[in-house]
């Protein structure tokens, strides 16, 4: 059976061990980067095919005849028709917990580096600051303990049980939002009321019609004025426009961003500015350690095989 890798560049710096895939799948044709273009002819005879941003639309889908299971490398899967692919018999099957602790580390590297003030302390260090005055400069900016502090997560899945861990080693009191959208579950609360009590919002929930713009003006003003907003899930989660005008205000106390809602933002992104205070604002990185590509990598490999076998190994249709 034909297998095409449309975009291999996104998961691979030239460093990853791709043996588990050729041995499941052997004459692999691996592409760096498909054009919207050049999608359909690449897919046309494969039955097989892995990717990981590039977008498989229902006339693309419905033009692979041969199209038999597409693998994605990664969690996400809204980039690709679903509902055709399930009227055409088409499996698509995903990654699942391949980057835990890598957007663990990256929830916390924003976390504390917003608490501690490291790039502001950093730019003092170096500019002069501290030696023509050091009283000042080691108290320009609030640092706090996190201990006994409050951390909110919204989306209790593997990496928001994750990031919970993290917490709970720092000694903060972990609350967990209800499902947006869902019914209320015993032991977690409203999404309002974790808004309003929480030192540290984090967000792993995945964006769905429920959860487009979950984080806007109204829900920002519940906030601690202190309070910070992390965001490793999805960049349409957030609207952007009041969260810059917030940290621009003063009215929150800093945010974490690794995912916008168009990435990369060749139109721009208000969070872009330069002048937003407060701000950490990585490419969507989170889950980008090598250890987490080659697993990612192998796991593909391990729902290929389950397929041919007659498996049904991560599927989501």
């Amino acid at each position: 059976m034909r297998a095409v890798f449309l975009d291999y560049d996104t998961v691979s710096a030239g460093d990853l061990d791709t043996s588990s895939l050729t041995r499941v799948m052997p004459g692999l044709q691996f592409h760096g980067m498909t054009s919207d273009a050049d999608i359909g002819p690449r897919v046309a005879g494969a039955g097989i095919v892995i990717l990981n941003k590039c977008v498989l639309t229902r006339d693309v889908l419905r033009g692979a005849k041969d199209l038999k299971l597409v693998a994605l490398a990664g969690t996400g899967t809204d980039n690709v028709d679903l509902a055709a692919a399930a009227e055409l018999k088409i499996g698509v099957c995903n990654v699942r917990g391949y980057c835990t602790q890598a957007v663990m580390q990256q929830v916390w590297a924003m976390v504390l580096g917003l608490t501690q003030h490291l790039t502001e302390y950093t730019v003092l260090a170096k500019d002069g600051s501290w030696v023509r005055n050091e009283e000042r400069t080691v108290l320009a900016h609030p640092i706090r303990e996190l201990s006994g502090r409050t951390f909110g997560i919204v989306g209790w899945g593997e990496l928001g049980r994750a990031a919970a861990k993290g917490a709970e080693a720092f000694g903060m009191r972990v609350v967990v939002a209800n499902r947006p959208g869902g019914a209320r579950e015993a032991g977690r609360v409203d999404l309002d009321a974790l808004l309003a009590m929480s030192d540290v919002v984090s967000l792993h929930c995945p964006l769905t019609t429920a959860t487009r713009g979950l984080i806007g003006a109204k829900r920002l003003a519940l906030m601690k004025p202190d309070a910070l907003l992390i965001n490793t899930a999805r960049g349409g989660l957030i609207d952007g426009h009041a969260l810059a005008a917030a940290l621009k205000a003063g009215r929150l106390g800093g945010a974490g961003i690794d995912v916008l809602p168009q990435e990369p933002p060749v139109d721009g992104d208000p969070l872009l500015d330069p002048d937003i205070p407060n701000l950490l604002l990585t490419p969507h990185v989170a889950w980008a350690a090598r250890e987490a590509r080659q697993r990612c990598i192998d796991e593909i490999a391990a729902n290929v095989q389950d397929f041919l076998g007659g498996g049904r190994r991560a599927r989501v249709v």
